[in-house]
């Protein structure tokens, strides 16, 4: 498999679920072995910010990237996951304010551009991440995340469990081809529950949120007027979440991934412990 980049731009605009700022949002082509690399085209002389687990500078609510406090961009996993899932290995992502647009709070309008745009094929050949031997990230509550080898890509095995009886306890077992991404998770939204929101606010988080761009949980009802849009699209969207991360490895992965009641702070953990030791790993 040889590496891929578009052939012309894909501009879109929008909102920052967090922000709550107007953005507009464009992916370029890049050369081969250059990756996933973002830059603020609203700040002068601003370097360039790779894509990599490496440059993550906040996981709360999000994965944010950074150079510094003043040059970073949030909520980048959405579109990361799409990029992933369609087969993008370079590109350039120019954003006019310090996060992604969150769209309709899916991954579904990202692949979907990404999918219908021109592509090409580049001449160097695509490097895999190939996991060696198990790593795992725990934290004090009992969430956990691991990776483990697995020769025939990404397989993702995911728990939750919430208070909320529509919510519950959801799974999600399966390997990530673009069609199960396409079918079952591109789809499913950034999630919360009512109770969260003044907290989040309160905090100066989701200025952007509403209902057209968020699943919000009341016990039992869903606030939202189309209802879900999968009947586990809670643990889905955190498969999309986990999807959009470990691409921050700069690598498609050959591994399987099990993780239970985690986010995107397990997620960056998983990947500086992996990366920590290379006996954990193999590029292929």
């Amino acid at each position: 498999m040889l590496q891929h980049t578009l052939t012309e731009d894909i501009k879109i605009v929008g909102k920052g679920l967090h922000s709550g700022m107007d953005v507009e949002l464009v992916i370029s082509p890049a050369e081969e072995n250059k990756g996933i690399t973002f830059v603020r085209s609203d700040i002068k002389d601003k370097k360039d910010i790779a894509a990599r687990y490496s440059e993550v500078v906040n996981t709360g609510n999000c994965t944010c990237i950074g150079t510094d406090d003043k040059n970073s961009i949030a909520t980048i996993e959405h579109l990361m996951a799409a990029l992933y899932t369609v087969g993008i290995d370079n590109a350039l992502i120019k954003v006019s304010s310090p996060e992604v647009p969150i769209l309709d709070g899916s991954a579904e309008m990202w692949y979907k551009m990404i999918k219908n745009a021109p592509q090409k094929e580049q001449t160097s050949p695509r490097r895999y991440l190939k996991v060696l031997r198990e790593v795992e990230y725990k934290d004090e509550s009992g969430a956990y995340i691991k990776l483990a080898p697995y020769q025939d890509g990404l397989y993702i095995n995911f728990a939750i469990e919430f208070k909320s009886k529509l919510i519950g306890h959801q799974e999600f077992h399966g390997l990530i081809s673009e069609d199960v991404f396409a079918k079952d998770i591109a789809p499913c939204r950034t999630f919360c529950e009512k109770s969260q929101i003044d907290y989040l606010k309160s905090i100066g988080l989701i200025k952007g949120g509403s209902l057209d761009n968020a699943l919000v949980i009341d016990g039992d009802k869903v606030l939202n007027p189309d209802g879900l849009k999968h009947q586990n699209e809670c643990v889905n969207h955190k498969v999309l979440d986990a999807i959009g991360d470990m691409y921050t490895s700069g690598f498609f992965i050959l591994g399987e991934l099990s993780a239970y009641k985690s986010g995107h702070f397990h997620n960056n953990e998983l990947l500086k412990k992996l990366f920590a030791d290379s006996s954990n790993y193999e590029l292929v």
